[in-house]
């Protein structure tokens, strides 16, 4: 792993395709049933990937997602070349009839490093609600099963949302009986179809994360995807600066000790300091490049340009990777460097990247702005 996250980003997400087979309500891409005009071609597909190696070793990772990567008709010689060349490759897969067993079994024989799926409810009624098809939620316990049944290590994202958010202790105990080797929260971004969903506000934000600080003492990785404060939530209580309270936060860590039972290992939250733009590059279908796939601000377009001359020196990087350019709470946040806010909530609610970031609730103290907080990442 990289330190210096001005050279490098850790992760390369690539939107592979447009099309996919379901219709999920929070979608980031705006997924259609077919691709769209102007998606990278499969000779564009590889030079992309070429352009990884001009970063230089160890290479970022890719994640090949969409829409449905497996709609592509090159997904697999894509794998391939990736992987001849070194690359650790992470795929995001959809849940629907290309996702099977002999899929699985190919990934796995590739080489694949992770898969990647989406639980979004612990009760079918749920997940199928979201997912926009019936049966899905069935379909995505299978997939788990035979993901580990084939030995590929499979991850599990869950969307928070006011209409799951109950069930994350449920969820949690699903992922944690599959075996998967991590669970990654997202939080909701109002982009997409996601726009049109309420999320949660601040303090219950605050609240889930205080719960995901309890589940991490469960033998099971923990992350969090555009939820960066994290991070701090974790440092507090590691310091024991902050106590957890709440009606939502009281329901999850009882449940959780219900399906659980008491902690049963210590607690190990390893992490790298990503934030959009910071670790992190999107490369959108036809070749545009954004900080992420929820900053949609256009830095530059491959496979013509360089994409390590973008990340390294495009000036929209290089100043969200500035902690001086941050405003509001972030900027004068004693948590700023490990965590810094969404730089793409702040995007989606105030047009301005550089903005604090809505779900946090946390209020700066002049005594804290050189907090310990690094301590959070080992």
């Amino acid at each position: 792993m990289r330190a210096d996250l001005s050279e490098a980003p850790v992760f390369v997400c690539w939107e592979t395709t447009k099309a996919c087979l379901l219709s999920c309500r929070h979608c980031r891409a705006r997924a259609i049933r077919s691709k769209m005009p102007g998606e990278l071609d499969h000779q564009k597909g590889l030079a992309l990937i070429d352009q990884l190696m001009e970063f230089g070793e160890p290479y970022p990772a890719l994640l090949l997602t969409g829409g449905d990567p497996l709609m592509r008709d090159d997904f697999f010689d894509l794998i391939e070349y990736a992987k001849e060349r070194g690359v650790y490759v992470a795929v995001a897969a959809s849940v629907t009839p290309k996702l099977n067993e002999t899929t699985i079994a190919r990934m796995k024989e590739m080489g694949v490093d992770i898969m990647s799926l989406s639980l979004d409810g612990a009760l079918p009624e749920t997940h199928d609600k979201l997912r926009g098809v019936k049966g899905t939620w069935e379909k995505t316990i299978h997939a788990m099963q035979l993901a580990k049944e084939m030995g590929l290590r499979a991850q599990i994202n869950t969307t928070v949302m006011r209409s799951n958010v109950n069930e994350l202790a449920d969820i949690f105990h699903i992922v944690r009986q599959s075996e998967a080797v991590a669970w990654e929260v997202f939080f909701l971004i109002r982009t997409g179809r996601g726009a049109s969903l309420e999320s949660l506000e601040a303090t219950e934000c605050e609240e889930v994360m205080h719960f995901l600080f309890n589940a991490a003492q469960y033998s099971m990785p923990v992350r969090t995807a555009e939820g960066p404060h994290f991070r701090r939530v974790c440092a507090e209580r590691k310091n024991n600066h902050a106590s957890p309270r709440g009606n939502l936060y009281e329901g999850l860590a009882a449940k959780l000790l219900t399906v659980e039972g008491e902690p049963t290992s210590s607690l190990s939250l390893k992490s790298t300091p990503t934030r959009d733009g910071r670790g992190i590059l999107f490369v959108t279908y036809d070749g545009e490049v954004y900080p992420s796939g929820f900053l949609p601000i256009s830095s530059g377009k491959v496979p013509n340009e360089n994409l390590s001359s973008i990340y390294r020196s495009n000036s929209l990087f290089v100043a969200l990777r500035d902690s001086s350019k941050l405003k509001g709470r972030c900027g004068v946040c004693g948590y700023r460097e490990i965590c810094g806010g969404s730089r793409s909530r702040a995007f989606a609610e105030y047009g301005d990247p550089f903005e604090e970031d809505p779900a946090c609730p946390y209020i700066p103290q002049a005594d804290r702005l050189t907090s310990p907080a690094t301590n959070v990442l080992s």
